[in-house]
């Protein structure tokens, strides 16, 4: 992370003049850091730290168990690993407007470039489940005007999703998003939609720029980046694809490993040494040391 060249302030600039040239900026999740330097690594146009990914990894369930803070740091931390605009999952906000604007205070705080907020009443759940409750629109407004002016960096992204497809329809979930956007929302992340027609129906019914969550086993159909970049959306999330990868070959590895009482037959599957030093950095770092501590002190200092 010394070697990252990108302050936040120019991370969120670079991220604004992205969204402003157009096309489809593809966010895959990030549960870690290092998963974080990978999608910078693999070409991507930044990274998404999701709330599902979040709860899972302290071994809890999606339902707004983790606090303003928890995912704060856990943001920072993966944030600030790549030169990408890093944006995060704040479920509802953590509270009441003021909690709402105290979020966006400390994300941009800690480097964030931009974060969503949806329109569930707490306790939450995961946007692609049945019977989810919503706050009344003029609540969520209140809280999206407060979060708005909170910000102090005008080029953080401030994402109101709203889950109203499911419990509502879709007439709804639009009637929503406007009102949100009325209310300061810089983009509109309309939450389990169900077939592509309906994302085209939002694109047309709303001016703002449009955020897509293909996660896996949800609601949505899983959209190609042809597709969606045809229908007009402007950033692409796949929240858990990283984390799902990895749990199903740690799943895989730990069942042969007590099968054959020896990890051998996995050794094929895993990174070699050489290429998570790669991975991670090394030599740069090791570059950087010696260029500190390349000389010699004298019989005067």
């Amino acid at each position: 992370m010394i070697l990252k060249t990108k302050s936040a302030n120019e991370k969120r600039a670079a991220f604004r003049e992205a969204l402003r040239a157009g096309g489809l900026l593809r966010f895959p999740g990030a549960f870690a850091p290092i998963v974080a330097m990978l999608v910078e690594q693999s070409g991507f146009d930044g990274v998404y730290v999701s709330g599902a990914g979040i709860s899972a990894e302290a071994g809890l369930p999606d339902i707004g168990l983790t606090n303003q803070e928890e995912v704060v740091a856990r943001a920072h931390n993966i944030a600030k690993a790549s030169d990408l605009p890093t944006i995060v999952d704040t479920d509802t906000g953590f509270g009441e407007p003021m909690n709402a604007a105290r979020t966006i205070i400390r994300l941009e705080e800690m480097g964030l470039a931009g974060c969503h907020m949806e329109d569930q009443i707490n306790p939450k759940r995961c946007g692609h489940l049945d019977n989810k409750g919503l706050v009344e629109t003029p609540e969520m407004c209140r809280k999206l005007r407060a979060a708005a002016e909170a910000r102090r960096d005008a080029n953080f992204l401030l994402i109101a999703r709203t889950d109203a497809r499911g419990p509502e329809g879709l007439e709804s979930a639009i009637e929503r998003a406007k009102a949100y956007a009325d209310a300061g929302a810089d983009m509109i992340f309309p939450e389990a939609l169900q077939k592509e027609a309906e994302f085209e129906e939002f694109r047309s019914a709303i001016d703002l720029p449009l955020l897509a969550n293909m996660t896996e086993f949800g609601k949505s159909p899983l959209l190609h980046t042809d597709q969606l970049a045809a229908l007009g959306f402007n950033i692409v999330i796949y929240p858990m694809t990283t984390m799902r990868l990895a749990l199903k070959a740690i799943d895989d590895g730990l069942a042969i490993l007590k099968q054959d009482g020896t990890q051998g037959a996995l050794v094929e599957h895993m990174w070699t040494r050489s290429r998570l030093y790669d991975a991670l950095g090394y030599a740069e770092y090791n570059k950087f040391d010696q260029d500190i501590y390349n000389f010699k002190l004298s019989d005067k200092d």
